[in-house]
């Protein structure tokens, strides 16, 4: 008996410890590729060919990495029972490198000072929430379900501010600003969540190739709640070039 616990506690060791070591490969991989894809962006003055590719001809170029994300995303999350763990981890590290492409206009848009702040206060405050959605007794779920409910509003307004703003050419900075707020909250929010379900998760793992790609997946969660949290703070209080 103490035995059979002994490889449960090892085996949710294991997932957990896991799952945050894919979600940090993950940043260090959209780091370095946002950082020499805006290194790269520039020749002198002047935007190079890969520049003009992203950006130019009304950013073309971002927009198809942009889709291709979300169409990895969905690919991942409706084909994860089908596919290899191989193929899965190929799936989010390949999704983590396009993301750090998209990412690496943070470096135009912002001096680096605030960047760095962000992802500083950005880390301090996922730790908080991910150890208190570890720690906590209080079950998250159905606050879980109202934060999506949340983000899919936020989605929603998103496009609307793009349109307002392209499309009408109206002022949307009061609207980018309460978009910025209520976005951090909800990405604090479903920190706790993901960390809760996770933990929750680790404890019927087997450590078979299902719960693996269950890792892979729940690794996704995490990375997309930073990433997001990050770019909310950094939309909020970041100091513009």
């Amino acid at each position: 008996m103490a035995s059979a616990i002994s490889i449960a506690e090892s085996e949710k060791s294991k997932f957990i410890t896991k799952t945050y070591g894919w979600m940090g490969l993950a940043l260090l991989i959209s780091a370095l590729s946002a950082f020499f894809t805006a290194a790269s962006i520039f020749n002198g003055n002047e935007l190079s060919s890969f520049g003009m590719f992203l950006y130019g001809n009304k950013m073309m170029g971002f927009w198809i990495f942009a889709i291709a994300e979300l169409v990895l995303v969905f690919w991942l999350s409706s084909a994860i029972r089908k596919i290899s763990l191989g193929t899965a981890i190929i799936g989010f590290l390949a999704y983590s490198v396009i993301n750090g492409i998209t990412l690496s206009s943070i470096f135009i848009i912002y001096q680096i000072e605030s960047i760095v702040v962000a992802f500083a206060g950005t880390s301090i405050m996922f730790f908080v929430m991910a150890f208190y959605g570890a720690t906590t007794k209080t079950n998250l779920a159905t606050v879980g379900k109202y934060l999506m409910m949340a983000l899919i509003g936020i989605i929603a307004v998103s496009l609307l501010e793009v349109l307002m703003s392209v499309v009408f050419h109206l002022n949307t900075n009061i609207l980018d600003f309460l978009i910025g707020i209520v976005s951090v909250i909800v990405f604090t929010g479903l920190t706790a969540y993901d960390a809760q379900k996770i933990v929750k998760i680790s404890e019927h793992s087997n450590g078979n190739e299902d719960y693996q790609k269950v890792s892979v997946m729940a690794a996704l969660s995490l990375y997309l709640d930073f990433i997001n949290l990050f770019l909310s703070l950094l939309r909020l209080f970041g100091r513009r070039k």
